[in-house]
């Protein structure tokens, strides 16, 4: 849809609301762009719109419509942590429901949260197709605060609304308009089809409506389905109870013990956790150079395996043209079907644009050799994870492709540098780390390399947006960001193994830290003998001082190597459910004796894989590895499974005191011995409360 524009004859009542008239309709614009957020302006702007409005009785209908892109996509989110600056929002809505004429509200675009509680208040609402409307507070620790939960139940039903309200889903124009968040569909001019459509149309009240009769036992399926999904988050359970209060309780109270649970959340961790997420992804996602991007027209992608595999997919995904090369034809085939059902997936889901996975999977080439590149405009390479096989590769490409072409890498660990050099492109050489599954994980660190030039990087992180990635930028070290701290992680896990504590209070204590699963689960799901070759290959370096926990090897020359084996850290019942293992128990109880040691506690095990995660953040930080503390964040949130709910390892060790932050490194240090080395935590965690 075109954008909305509003007449020169327009009078501005705040800088950021626009007021005007055709004949006896008054029309309010929202114009406080890029997205029209309900900012202070925004309310003030309407409430001095409404006094107008209520000072003249010709006036006999009024159409909210936001100027530009979209509708209201959402309260002002820097507003949550702080005192609420008047009018507050409920003020803005009661003015709403009084004006003597009815009301509509005109979306396209978005109208989301605080957005979509203003178009509820409104007696009518009309959307284009296209528009998305919905109550995403959940997602950021909170409940609806200006009435979401009450207005919504009274017109689609108090079990669709926990639905809608418990998983902040967005809906679209057309099923918002079959689930009756909307009124009416636009057809053509948005705001001319609101003023017809308002025609004749009398005051509706939402919040006077009397909600459509739902089952008691429809209603109980939907909490607890909800409560289910919501695994013990208050903001959930706050919502549920907000909106069943719709059952028994009179709508102005209702509305002030929505209100005040409002109040309580926002400026509860959770909600603050959420807050910080968003704003850290939002920064780390800013390209850090202002240079112009290219935009490839062909992308290729080396290796067929896993990783290019799924690279190709979300490279076609996007609508690239793609060229896969792998020498093994089997490994091709692999490819190709493994992208074929994947792309199905994605169709099914409508993500697609409207195309199908054939047409998708047509810009797709197939090659077993590596010329098939040479007109390519980016290449990024993803063989097998050795500094020999990727040097004779890049090399190789280096030669072959365009001048003016970009060469990336996604290696995990190696020295970028090398590779650069290997390249003979440096100031076209950068790297693309991407995470498994490529498909499903969000982030991508964005790897910049001593030459790599501005153009260079801002493509990188063009390229991250346009296949629907969440780019972090890195500098060269072992691991970047991420592996570098999960190394420090997972040596803290293998420590307490070491003195005696079990796979399984190990894996409990880093889920109760925030990781979504233990260090032993998830060695078993990705396989034991990854990080066996990994260490095999650094054992002719390894200084002899260094701390080495053997019990690892000792499970891989067992054949234990994980799930693939039906046996690792863990057991496998005939339905796949890990259950303790008596031979790793006897294992790690025969080493601590051997050794002599107590096995740590719960307390302490977490303690000490927070005090390694902060203590390596400090270093990275200090390094100029991370463009920022918050990005050290967002790489383990969206890479490693920390939960963002929490905000991350960083955020939590900001919320403690120096003490207890300079206690955890000090076990970690305990328990590391020779090699480690004390980072400036102080600094770091200052950074991430000013952020």
């Amino acid at each position: 849809m075109t954008d909305i524009l509003y007449a020169d004859s327009a009078i501005a009542l705040s800088p950021a609301v626009k007021f005007d008239r055709r004949e006896n309709i008054a029309l309010i614009y929202i114009d406080n762009p890029p997205v029209n957020a309900s900012s202070v302006a925004v309310r003030q702007g309407l409430m001095a719109a409404f006094d107008t409005i209520s000072a003249d009785a010709s006036i006999s209908g009024v159409v909210i419509v936001g100027a530009g892109k979209s509708f209201i996509a959402g309260s002002d989110i820097k507003e949550f942590g702080k005192a609420l600056p008047p009018p507050e929002l409920p003020a803005v809505l009661t003015a709403i429901e009084a004006c003597h004429a009815p009301v509509i509200a005109a979306i396209h675009g978005s109208a989301l949260g605080g957005g979509y509680e203003l178009a509820l208040a409104c007696d009518w609402r009309i959307a284009v197709p296209d528009a998305v409307v919905g109550l995403p507070e959940v997602s950021l620790g909170m409940i609806p605060g200006a009435g979401g939960t009450q207005r919504l139940p009274r017109l689609i039903g108090i079990p669709q609304a926990i639905d809608i309200v418990t998983s902040s889903r967005r809906v679209n124009g057309v099923e918002a308009a079959q689930l009756g968040m909307v009124d009416a569909i636009a057809s053509n001019d948005l705001v001319a089809d609101a003023i017809a459509f308002l025609s004749g149309k009398p005051k509706r009240l939402s919040a006077q409506l009397v909600a459509p009769p739902a089952s008691a036992e429809a209603i109980e399926s939907a909490t607890n389905t909800a409560l289910a999904k919501g695994k013990g988050r208050e903001c959930v359970t706050e919502a549920i109870r907000s909106v069943r209060l719709v059952e028994t309780t009179p709508v102005a109270e209702a509305l002030e013990i929505e209100r005040a649970i409002f109040q309580r959340l926002r400026t509860g961790e959770e909600a603050s956790a959420l807050r910080y997420n968003f704003f850290g992804e939002r920064a780390a996602a800013k390209p850090p150079v202002t240079a112009t991007a290219l935009k490839p027209n062909v992308v290729g992608v080396v290796g067929a395996g896993t990783m290019g595999a799924g690279i190709a997919q979300v490279l076609l995904t996007a609508g690239l043209n793609t060229v896969l090369v792998d020498s093994n034809a089997e490994v091709t085939a692999r490819a190709i079907a493994s992208i074929t059902k994947g792309l199905s997936e994605v169709e099914k889901l409508g993500k697609l644009n409207g195309d199908t996975a054939e047409t998708r999977l047509a810009l797709l080439t197939t090659s077993n050799d590596l010329s098939a590149l040479a007109e390519t405009d980016l290449v990024i390479e993803a063989v097998f994870e050795d500094l020999a096989v990727k040097t004779n590769v890049i090399a190789k490409l280096g030669q072959l492709m365009r001048p003016d072409a970009i060469l990336a890498t996604n290696t995990s660990y190696l020295d970028i540098e090398v590779l650069a050099a290997a390249s003979g492109r440096t100031d076209r050489f950068f790297g693309l780390h991407f995470f498994a599954p490529v498909p499903r994980m969000k982030l991508l660190e964005v790897v910049q390399c001593a030459a790599t030039t501005d153009t260079t990087l801002a493509t990188g992180f063009a390229l991250a947006k346009a296949i629907g990635k969440l780019p972090v930028l890195a500098r060269p070290c072992e691991g970047f960001i991420g592996n570098r701290i999960y190394a420090k992680y997972r040596a803290q896990c293998e420590y307490a193994l070491d003195d005696g504590a079990l796979p399984k209070a190990i894996d409990a204590a880093a889920t109760k830290l925030g990781f979504a699963m233990g260090l032993f689960a998830v060695s078993d799901i990705s396989g034991l003998d990854i990080a066996w070759r990994l260490r095999q290959s650094k054992a002719a370096t390894r200084d002899p001082q260094t701390r080495y926990v053997t019990l690892p090897d000792a499970l891989c020359e067992l054949g234990r190597l994980g799930r693939k084996t039906n046996a690792g850290w863990y057991d496998y019942d005939d339905n796949g459910k890990p259950v303790p293992s008596p031979i790793v128990s006897a294992l790690v109880t025969a080493n601590a004796a051997q050794r002599n040691t107590t096995a740590p506690d719960a307390n302490a095990i977490s303690a000490a894989i927070l005090g390694a995660i902060v203590n390596e953040a400090a270093l990275i930080f200090a390094e100029g590895i991370s463009r920022s503390a918050s990005d050290i964040d967002v790489v383990l949130t969206n890479g490693y499974g920390f939960s963002k709910n929490k905000g991350g390892p960083l955020f939590q060790a900001s919320r403690m005191s120096q003490a207890q932050v300079e206690a955890m490194v000090d076990l970690a240090a305990a328990n590391t011995g020779f090699g480690f080395v004390r980072g400036d935590t102080a600094a770091l965690l200052s950074s991430i409360r000013q952020s």
